[in-house]
């Protein structure tokens, strides 16, 4: 590993040997369709709750993934995920019940990225095998950042749509033999918080923007 400022590039690079994206009926609509892996015409995915719909479709996503990279949960060292609920309850209730060693991350709209680049740490510190997650629910996160749906609020013109789905990566060092078979984390970029005083909730690519240009110069 070499540290450059605050981006870290590896000497090994780790390998992601499976993946897996699943999404609810708008996200199925657009021009993405083709390239996820399941799409759920149920937004409540059978479930009770929006919240228990999120955990459900990442749940799917990280058994996708984990097929998909030929590994069972008792493969893995260290599963990272995250979502948009309080303590990351969402990926609690995806996880429970697959009994792998869990990291709860919350990046907001950096998360995936976030629980990628921590797997490719650890992969590279020692780590055989990680799984990295996100997950978001638009119904569950309105009624978290801003109104519920039943409040029948009017929505902006700024406003985003926040999607409905979840992915899932694997994670391999290369001593696996899969030096071949995967995308490799060759670096990983750390960025810092940067604010200019958006205050319209509305408005996440405004606040959003600054940091992705500063990203790029």
């Amino acid at each position: 590993m070499i540290i450059n400022g605050k981006t870290i590039f590896f000497d090994v690079p780790p390998v992601i040997t499976g993946s897996a994206g699943v999404v609810g009926k708008k996200e199925g609509e657009g021009p993405l369709r083709s390239d996820f892996d399941a799409i759920f015409d149920d937004t409540t995915m059978g479930q009770d709750s929006f919240e228990l719909a999120e955990s459900a479709m990442l749940h799917a996503a990280i058994v996708r993934a984990l097929s998909n990279a030929g590994k069972s949960p008792s493969d893995v060292d260290f599963a990272m995920t995250g979502d948009l609920l309080d303590q990351c309850v969402g990926s609690c209730f995806a996880l429970k019940d697959l009994q792998m060693p869990f990291i709860g991350m919350y990046g907001a709209c950096s998360t995936m990225a976030l629980t990628l680049a921590t797997s490719a740490m650890l992969v590279d510190g020692g780590a055989n095998c990680c799984v990295a997650g996100a997950s978001s629910h638009f119904c569950s996160s309105e009624r978290q950042f801003r109104f519920p749906l039943e409040y029948g609020g009017q929505r902006p013109p700024t406003a985003q749509w926040t999607v409905t789905g979840a992915g899932s990566t694997v994670v391999e060092h290369q001593s696996a033999g899969n030096a071949a078979d995967g995308i490799h984390v060759t670096a990983i970029h750390i960025g810092t918080i940067t604010d200019l005083g958006i205050k319209d909730a509305n408005n996440m690519g405004a606040a959003m923007a600054p940091a992705y240009v500063s990203m790029d110069s």
